[in-house]
């Protein structure tokens, strides 16, 4: 399979993670997804960032999980080949610990499942409709199970 060409930033506004999901590690995750070239952020934030970002961008007043930021993708239409993705994503620690709890996950699992979803978000795939849910969650599956974890939508 051909590697498609990275640039990540990792930034933890948030250090309660920074010494378990490792740029080494997120770096692994997000080339699993990656299907054209990329500039990546990666930034680990608080509850009150996460509530901030949430609000002032989906109109929702609460923290959640992960929120990306896509930047190519300015017409609404479908990324064409070649293009170079461009996307920050934010990932929540205290969402994605307390979930990762909640389904008795561990944090590595949950995490890496996050990031892939962020990804895919950031290079044009969605779920707003039962079509595209169920093709995004094959895509997260499969990456997934390429990087030697279970498939997230299976209760434990």
């Amino acid at each position: 399979m051909q590697q498609n060409k990275l640039s990540l930033s990792v930034q933890y506004a948030d250090t309660r993670v920074q010494d378990i999901l490792t740029r080494p590690l997120l770096r692994k995750w997000v080339k699993a997804a990656l299907l054209a070239p990329a500039h990546i952020t990666l930034r680990f934030v608080d509850a009150a960032e996460g509530q901030t970002l949430n609000r002032n961008y989906r109109g929702k007043d609460y923290a959640t999980n992960v929120l990306t930021f896509a930047y190519n993708d300015d017409d609404g239409g479908e990324m064409e080949d070649g293009d170079t993705t461009q996307a920050d994503i934010i990932l929540c620690t205290d969402v994605l610990q307390r979930e990762a709890a909640e389904q008795n996950k561990t944090l590595i699992f949950h995490a890496a499942h996050l990031v892939i979803h962020g990804v895919l978000h950031a290079q044009g795939y969605d779920h707003e409709s039962d079509e595209e849910a169920e093709e995004m969650e094959a895509l997260e599956i499969e990456f997934l199970a390429a990087l030697g974890f279970p498939n997230p939508y299976i209760e434990a």
